[in-house]
């Protein structure tokens, strides 16, 4: 399945954007590890047209 990179960024986005909602309502979670967890996702969406690079280069 082959992805374009405006696609790749959109469904990495909503993927990052589920886990966050998902270690948000989970009360087992410590605020102090949900907010440097929230703030390395966040850095990964940033750097997604990055990561779409790298994938595409290693699968040629």
């Amino acid at each position: 399945m082959d992805l374009s990179k405006e696609e790749f960024d959109d469904k990495f986005r909503t993927s990052l954007d589920e886990i966050i909602k998902e270690m948000a309502e989970n009360s087992e979670i410590d605020v102090k590890k949900f907010y440097g967890m929230t703030l390395f996702l966040e850095n990964l969406a940033f750097f997604s047209p990055v990561l779409y690079g790298l994938l595409e280069d290693a699968r040629k």
